[in-house]
């Protein structure tokens, strides 16, 4: 469908170009001199010792797991209001993914409460999902992984550029994860990046990213090393340097963009705040959220499709984050899950709507969508209505 107003976009332009074929000119296209830059240059921007890039956010979540060496028998408490690669990633190594509630209406993370009374002997980490790039309460989960004796993994792939408390998103965590999928804040298309301050940790996700080989082809390429050997049953997870170009410059343009979209929810928020049917949470976050995405919360779950479908006849996309992964079948037939088992995350999955947010989009776009969300829900629709002029009335109302 060609959307008016697309649920995201990606934003592109020559220098992004000029980057890719400067990679294909070289005639280099695997893990190299790009690929190093980029890890190089991303852990500066975070603050962090370690950096791998990978072809993936879902591979990003794998290797940290698998690198905290959780394995078969223990247990990792996550939320279900996240991407099913969240949990997925806990599944590939073996371990089971306990799912724990979220905190509310108003705060869409796991709830640190939560997970206190799902930890039990078997428990071996916490991980979390930063959702739409409001930060987790790190404070209250750090302190419970200390008290348990617990390894942590940050899922930040809605969060590069979240801060918390002075830091950024990623350093809260025995490793994190960040995903550069085309619809995000930075992308490669495909692509992720793993972050860790420990060296052991590092050292094993250096090992595990290329197939446990003690060499990378680029060494060799450059004459550090003429053979290899492999000490670990490691994965084809690396990353190209065409995606590393592409990583490199959007980098770049990653503070201006998030800016662009904290003006764009800012906006929203004003907007919808007296529409009725509907709540926008995160009302009350105090750090700096990436916000990846704009949630609304209905209050009449049945109103939702309606809803999704009105939008959807003025060219307005729209989309759910996320049906809570406890429900899929595949969670549900071989863990037991059944509904009524996490009855907040349930609740907020049939009433969660996301609306369109990109760096690109215009005051006009969005004076569309919200006229349109008035319009479904039953509300009178603003009087002033050349584009531009509308999100503006509604701002100063």
């Amino acid at each position: 469908m060609n959307w008016k107003v697309p649920l995201a976009d990606v934003q592109m332009g020559q220098e992004e170009i000029d980057a890719v074929t400067q990679v294909l000119r070289s005639g280099w296209l695997s893990m190299g001199e790009a690929t190093q830059a980029f890890e190089r240059a991303f852990a500066e921007f975070l603050g962090v010792k370690h950096a791998f890039a990978v072809a993936n956010g879902t591979a990003a979540l794998h290797l940290a797991h698998a690198a905290l060496g959780l394995a078969a028998g223990a247990e990792v408490i996550v939320p279900s209001l996240t991407f099913v690669a969240t949990a997925n990633s806990i599944v590939y190594t073996g371990a089971t993914p306990v799912f724990a509630e979220i905190g509310g209406a108003d705060d869409l993370n796991v709830s640190a409460t939560d997970i206190e009374r799902r930890i039990t002997p078997r428990t071996r980490a916490i991980t979390v999902m930063h959702y739409a790039g409001y930060a987790c309460d790190m404070d209250a989960i750090s302190e419970l992984a200390r008290r348990h004796q617990l390894q942590v993994v940050e899922d930040a792939a809605h969060a590069v550029g979240t801060v918390y408390r002075g830091r950024r998103a990623g350093l809260f965590s025995d490793a994190a994860c960040f995903s550069f999928f085309a619809n995000k804040n930075m992308t490669t298309g495909e692509g992720g990046m793993v972050v860790t301050q420990r060296d052991d940790v590092a050292d094993r996700i250096r090992l595990m990213r290329s197939h446990g080989m003690t060499t990378l082809t680029w060494d060799r390429h450059k004459g550090h090393a003429h053979s290899y050997d492999v000490v670990a049953a490691g994965y084809n997870y690396r990353i190209d340097e065409m995606r590393s170009a592409l990583g490199l410059v959007q980098m770049q343009r990653l503070e201006a963009g998030n800016r662009r979209r904290q003006e764009l929810v800012d906006a929203y928020r004003r907007a919808l705040r007296d529409v009725r049917g509907l709540t926008v949470p995160f009302s009350n976050s105090l750090h700096t959220s990436a916000n990846y995405i704009f949630p609304i919360l209905l209050d009449d779950a049945s109103r939702r499709s309606d809803l999704i479908e009105s939008l959807k006849g003025q060219g307005i996309q729209t989309s759910i984050h996320y049906p809570p992964i406890h429900l899929f079948s595949h969670y549900r037939e071989r863990y037991g899950y059944r509904p009524g088992s996490l009855p907040i995350t349930e609740d907020i999955g049939t009433r969660q709507v996301t609306l369109p947010l990109y760096p690109a989009m215009s005051d006009a776009d969005q004076a569309d969508v919200v006229a349109a969300i008035r319009q479904a829900l039953a509300e009178d629709p603003p009087a002033v209505r050349p584009a531009d002029g509308v999100l503006r009335a509604l701002r100063d109302a």
